[in-house]
């Protein structure tokens, strides 16, 4: 990789492309995603685990665009649930569903369940490939647990029903720059960025 080397995320998705893009500020790197790359392709995700969906995403979009290329998966698991929804997060109420609709089905699944026994968390793992290095695959967590009615505008996903108790708010009241320090993607996304490091020297 060389200087302001472009770098693919292996998504559409705006709010992590500057989630990412900010994490990777002080690299030389600019991070484009699927549609400024030109590529329109859907992978899909038969992994059984997050690390082998981001792999998979990873080395497709790489063979095709050429350019080092970053994929990540993360998924909800939450504990009355027996870790669901798990890998199914983003497919969890069906394969046109809003977040609204995720939200509503998981609230409604976990309606009868007290506070104390509402812990989840939140796994990301990202994979990065690129040409002459091995494929890397790291994993970050974030501890939580499910509140009974969405708060909060930012973020996305099931940030708005996701409760942080040390800082007693959601994922998506918490300031931006808190959050691209504690997510799960961002811790995630720091292991990736001291192998970006390397890689660029």
């Amino acid at each position: 990789m060389t200087k302001q080397t472009q770098l693919l995320i292996a998504t559409n998705n705006k709010g992590k492309l500057r989630e990412l893009s900010q994490l990777f500020s002080d690299l030389p790197i600019e991070c484009i995603t699927l549609n400024d790359a030109g590529l329109d392709i859907e992978v899909e995700e038969t992994g059984a685990t997050y690390g082998e969906n981001a792999l998979l995403k990873a080395t497709v979009l790489h063979r095709e665009s050429r350019l080092p290329t970053l994929a990540d998966d993360s998924g909800l698991e939450v504990d009355a649930l027996n870790g669901r929804p798990g890998v199914h997060t983003a497919r969890y109420a069906g394969p046109n569903a809003t977040n609204q609709d995720r939200w509503n089905k998981l609230l409604n699944e976990l309606k009868d369940v007290p506070e104390e026994k509402r812990t989840a968390r939140f796994k990301c793992a990202i994979a990065l490939v690129t040409q002459g290095m091995p494929p890397i695959t790291v994993e970050g967590m974030c501890e939580g647990r499910i509140t009974f009615a969405p708060s909060g505008n930012g973020g996305f996903g099931y940030d708005p029903i996701f409760f942080i108790p040390e800082y007693n708010c959601t994922m998506a009241e918490l300031d931006e720059s808190i959050k691209n320090q504690i997510s799960h993607r961002a811790r995630a996304a720091v292991k990736v960025k001291e192998i970006l490091r390397k890689w660029l020297k």
